[in-house]
């Protein structure tokens, strides 16, 4: 997986992983938290009867602990134990940062949409810290194993985007197939293209692996402009935005498409779309965070 930086990060790691048995016991810490700290909160919000968040932050930690049980099954299929906490050397990123979860028990304001919106971002966290480590390993069977981790929370994100934007569609009473009227409409290829550009202009102000990493991602660009070819209906005022805000109407685009399309072959090409426009969106969120 090519370089990322880490400023999506509380801190940068403290170090490389040294061994499969690391990586897991790092691996099942992360899970373990999340799945602990969202308890935490769907507890909390019980306690304010704020029941419709409380069933958010359930199913979240339910999802977690999913994860924390895949890996201690890889864990065990590959080494032969179950993940050791004492092999965990430094801390892994939050679920949510104190301010974060502050604001999810205090704020009046906070709704299913918003919570989720929070959860996806821990999953664009984790994401840059695999990819971190697998960008920074020596060993090449670590680098496989983090660059799985990494992908993983890809699809994590890619569940938590599809749930955020049933609940924003929940919140303002439309169904999720319901695209606004608008005069001015532009495909998914037009945004790529123009995303494109953006990207090319970044470039050119960066240097070293960010630019490089850059590089890689307008010509990746440019070939996602191809494989999208007709698809979606976006409006044309995002030409007009920033790269970040065009690089997320393109992620939720991509997802809402492949989920609401009965074509097997729209859908494979749909989900390999989103998949690279996630990580295009979380490079863009930690150099905007820089």
């Amino acid at each position: 997986m090519p370089f990322l930086r880490t400023s999506l990060l509380s801190a940068e790691p403290a170090g490389v992983l040294e061994s499969l048995e690391e990586l897991f016991a790092l691996a099942h810490a992360m899970e373990q938290e999340a799945a602990n700290k969202y308890d935490s909160l769907a507890d909390g919000m019980r306690w304010q009867g704020k029941d419709d968040l409380a069933e958010v932050f359930t199913r979240l930690a339910a999802a977690e602990r999913d994860h924390v049980d895949s890996v201690t099954q890889w864990s065990q299929s590959r080494s032969g134990k179950m993940p050791d906490p004492a092999m965990v050397r430094w801390e892994a990123p939050e679920t949510l940062d104190e301010e974060a979860a502050a604001e999810v028990k205090t704020s009046r304001l906070m709704t299913p949409y918003r919570a989720l919106a929070m959860a996806a971002r821990n999953e664009e966290r984790a994401f840059a810290f695999w990819s971190y480590l697998a960008a920074y390993s020596a060993d090449p069977e670590i680098k496989k194993a983090s660059e799985a981790m990494a992908k993983e929370e890809l699809g994590h994100v890619a569940t938590l985007r599809k749930e955020r934007r049933r609940a924003y569609h929940r919140e303002h009473g439309r169904k999720p197939d319901q695209v606004p009227a608008q005069l001015d409409r532009v495909a998914a290829r037009r945004l790529e293209l123009c995303l494109g550009t953006h990207l090319a202009a970044l470039e050119r102000r960066l240097e070293g692996p960010a630019a490089v990493r850059t590089r890689e991602l307008r010509e990746d660009t440019m070939r996602m402009a191809e494989d999208a070819r007709d698809f979606g209906s976006f409006p044309g005022a995002l030409e007009l935005r920033d790269a970040q805000m065009i690089a997320e109407a393109l992620v939720d685009g991509y997802l809402e498409g492949a989920e609401r399309s009965d074509e097997a072959e729209r859908v494979e090409i749909l989900q390999k779309l989103a998949e690279k426009a996630i990580s295009r969106l979380a490079w863009l969120r930690s150099l905007a965070a820089e």
